[in-house]
Order: structure tokens, then C-alpha cells, then sequence
């Protein structure tokens, strides 16, 4: 374990040195694709930790069409409030929490023992305080999401990610097909809470054997393995081994602070996340269909299950062929006809199908968090702050979101959804001027090499590209 003020404890080029020399392309092929079998098996653990963490967030969202506000005698804004107070504890420890699993370096321990605090809090939410049990859940579900999109940044290329994290956190499109029924003398939604705490409990418990930490500190890969993924990163980020883990996690907060980037995507998510602030009032939509309980739980699953399905193939092509903007813009379209269509028909196949295209927005959202990623791949003190930073303040537009949905606005919720459609217009343009930006630069490190080219007669890679 390292410390604040010292280098990495693992020296790594040490470690690229035991790869043996003339090792022929395919045996390094057939290396690769095992680690990474070993790899996809061991983080699928991922989806199951991803959908408890949405679902013990958002299942107020459910709660609420199950007596919720009624035993609780929430008014007025009180249920927006009990939405957002979660943000408050979330948004303090996000960026801690990343500068301190880059430090300890123990993701497999950090990330579970969160979740045994979070499914305790989210058990005894039935008998405390609404206010003060969510308060104290933002806290602890904080590590949790960028957590795990920087420990699958620290593991997987560039042309990786995005349909990594689509798979990962597919959670997000599971969250809302729950549906308990009231028992024993208790509340249905009381059940839901208990229910999910104890399960978020038990994964938990098993999600420390199963997780990694980082390449260079995990024990279940052979030496042969762990070089080959400390290797294939460096070359992904055309670093020297040792430059990806030369910055201090203090040295990593003042970096990202400093780059202009990493604030461009922070403000910008905010917007986006506004735009996506139906995520929490979707049953409530859903029930303006004007079905009973049952069947508007049963009805929120299908756009979910869809967006899950297509998120596998957009982050795909968007890994494979550098389309990240181009897949967000599509994604964010997709979501701005939906609110559409909803301003103006009340028709409810019509308001059905755009429920299905509101959740295409999500989808975008992963691709987003993908390029992120590959921002700032070549420095992971950097990485982990950036990550933790965009998605703090992504989630102040969470809390703002939550006031955007009164219920005196429904059952149409017009000036709502116009508010959605102004704040993804704004986000899509500013990550627009980001894109133009660093498309340019590596058309300029295109020209740099053509120059270089030209006076020596070879051309080799000689900057940093962006993935777009």
C-alpha cells in the first residue's frame, strides 16, 4: 500500500520486464483472451452490486405508488425533498472516496464493505427517520458508481470500456422491474425496503472474494497475466509503464482541478443529468396511463429491458468505431422526441412508446462515461478524481431534478418535460464543443507525425489521441 506523499509501491516496468522476449503474437493473443475470460467472469459481479445499489436508491420511486407517502404523511414537496437529501451525503464523498481507493489501492474491500453499510441503512430506513436514513445512504452508496467505472478503467483498453460498463451497470434498466406485495401485517413498500437491504447485505459478504483490485495488486492472475495487463494498458495510452502510476493521489486532485476538461464534462453532466431527472419519477409517469399499481410496475419494465438490450450495441459500435459523440447525440435525440410527443398527446399508446425512447437517454449516458475515461487515460491518480468529480456534480442536477416533477404540473407534465429538453439541448452542445476540440487535436498530432514523417523518411506514433 502506498502513501499520499510517495510513488506507487509496485515498480511496473519490473513487472512488463518478466514477459518473455519473442513471445510469438499468437501466444500473446491466447494470454489475452484468457485474462480477459477470467476478467469478465470475475467483474459480472458488478451487475449484481450496480442493480442492488439503483435499486435500494430509487426504490422511494416505487415505494411511492405503494403507500409510501401516505404512512409516512409526506406533502407538498416533502417526497422531492426525501429524493434529493440522498445527493447531499452523495456528492460530499464521491470524490474522497475514488482519492482513497486510488490510495489504498483495495477496491475487492472498499467497495463491499459500502455496500454492507448501505444495505443496513436502507433496512432500518423503515423504522428511523426517512430523511436522516437517506441522508446517510448518499454517503454510503458515494464509492460505489465511480468506483466502478475507474476500477474498469484501470483493467480494460480504450476500445473496451464503454461496452464494459453498458454490461456492468446494466443495472440502471433493471431497478424498476420490482414488485413486492404487502405481507404480515407490513406495508408492500416497507417489504421492498427490507428485502433489498438484506440482499444488498449478503452480496456484499460474497463480492469481497470475487472482486479484483488492480493489476499490479491482485492475486488470482498468474505473473504472466498480471504483465500482459499492465503492458497492454500502457500501450492503449502510448505510456510508459511506469507513467501510469507515477501520480500521487494528491497530485492526481490537482491535476484533475486544473484541466479545463475536466470541468467542461463536470458542468455539462449537470445539464444532462437534469434532462435524465425523469429516472425517478418514470412509475409516476408510467401511472398516468391510469393503471392500477400492479400493472404499472409491470409496465415500467419493458422500456428498461429495451434500453438494456441497445445500450450492448451502441457502446459497442461506440468502442469499436469511435463514435462516442455521435452515439450520445443520437441517444439524447431519441430522448428529446419522447418529451415531445408527451408535451403534446395524452394518447396512451403514444405516451407508452415514448417512455421507451426516454430511456434511450441512459444509454448515452453510458457511452459518456466511457469516453470520460478515455479522456484521461493516461493518468489514473487524474482519472480517479476526474470520474468522481463529473459524476458529484452530475448529481447536483439530480437534486435539482427532483423539484422539476411537482405534482400539480401532472398529469401532463409539460413544463417538465420542456425543462428536460432545454437541459439535454445544452449538454449535447457543450460535449459538442469538447468533441470539436479534441477532434482537432489529434488532427494535429496527425500533421505533427506527417512532418516528422517527411524529415526522416519513418513515421511512429509521437502523441496522445483521443477517443471519440
Amino acid at each position: 500500500m502506498s502513501t499520499l506523499g510517495d510513488e506507487k509501491a509496485v515498480d511496473t516496468i519490473d513487472v512488463i520486464d518478466k514477459v518473455p522476449i519473442g513471445v510469438h503474437c499468437r501466444a500473446r493473443d491466447d494470454l489475452e483472451r484468457r485474462l480477459l475470460r477470467k476478467l469478465d467472469l470475475r467483474m459480472s459481479v458488478l451487475l449484481i452490486l450496480q442493480t442492488l445499489n439503483l435499486i435500494d436508491r430509487t426504490n422511494v420511486s416505487n415505494a411511492r405508488l405503494q403507500g409510501f407517502e401516505q404512512d409516512l404523511h409526506l406533502h407538498g414537496a416533502q417526497y422531492a425533498t426525501t429524493l434529493s437529501i440522498l445527493f447531499v451525503g452523495y456528492n460530499l464523498m464521491q470524490v474522497p472516496a475514488n482519492m482513497f481507493m486510488h490510495w489504498l489501492e483495495r477496491p475487492s474491500i472498499i467497495i463491499p464493505c459500502c455496500m454492507l453499510l448501505w444495505g443496513t441503512i436502507s433496512v432500518l430506513s423503515v423504522t428511523a427517520g426517512i430523511l436522516v436514513a437517506r441522508f446517510f445512504l448518499g454517503f454510503a452508496e458515494a464509492p460505489c458508481f465511480p468506483g466502478i467505472v475507474f476500477l474498469v478503467s484501470k483493467w480494460y483498453k480504450r476500445d473496451e470500456i464503454a461496452s464494459r460498463l453498458a454490461l456492468f451497470t446494466s443495472g440502471t434498466f433493471l431497478s424498476f422491474c420490482i414488485r413486492i406485495p404487502g405481507i404480515l401485517g407490513q406495508a408492500a413498500w416497507r417489504w421492498l425496503f427490507y428485502i433489498e437491504g438484506g440482499a444488498t447485505i449478503l452480496v456484499a459478504i460474497c463480492a469481497i472474494f470475487i472482486l479484483p483490485d488492480f493489476p499490479h495488486n491482485t492475486r488470482w492472475i498468474t505473473p504472466e497475466e498480471r504483465a500482459l495487463a499492465i503492458s497492454r494498458l500502457a500501450e492503449d495510452a502510448h505510456a510508459g509503464a511506469d507513467e501510469l502510476g507515477k501520480r500521487t493521489t494528491v497530485q492526481g486532485l490537482r491535476d484533475a482541478v486544473s484541466d479545463w476538461k475536466v470541468w467542461l464534462f463536470s458542468i455539462a453532466a449537470i445539464f444532462q443529468v437534469v434532462g435524465q431527472s425523469f429516472f425517478a419519477y418514470f412509475p409516476t409517469l408510467c401511472a398516468t396511463l391510469g393503471y392500477d399499481t400492479t400493472i404499472t410496475l409491470l409496465l415500467c419494465a419493458p422500456p428498461w429491458l429495451l434500453a438494456g438490450i441497445i445500450s450492448f450495441f451502441l457502446t459497442w459500435y461506440s468502442d469499436k468505431k469511435q463514435g462516442r459523440y455521435k452515439c450520445f447525440v443520437v441517444s439524447n435525440a431519441l430522448g428529446a422526441l419522447a418529451f415531445i410527443i408527451s408535451i403534446f398527446t395524452m394518447d396512451i399508446a403514444a405516451r407508452y412508446i415514448s417512455l421507451f425512447l426516454m430511456a434511450q437517454v441512459f444509454v448515452g449516458y453510458l457511452v459518456l462515461l466511457g469516453w470520460i475515461s478515455n479522456t484521461f487515460a493516461r493518468e489514473p491518480a487524474k482519472r480517479a478524481v476526474a470520474i468522481a468529480l463529473m459524476n458529484t456534480l452530475a448529481q447536483t442536477g439530480n437534486i435539482i431534478g427532483s423539484y422539476i416533477w411537482p405534482s400539480k404540473w401532472g398529469p401532463t407534465y409539460r413544463y417538465s418535460y420542456a425543462i428536460c429538453i432545454a437541459a439535454l439541448g445544452i449538454s449535447t452542445c457543450m460535449f459538442g464543443g469538447l468533441y470539436w476540440y479534441l477532434k482537432h487535436w489529434n488532427e494535429q498530432v496527425e500533421r505533427d507525425e506527417q512532418d516528422v514523417k517527411d524529415i526522416n523518411g519513418l513515421r511512429s506514433p509521437i502523441g496522445f489521441r483521443y477517443r471519440l
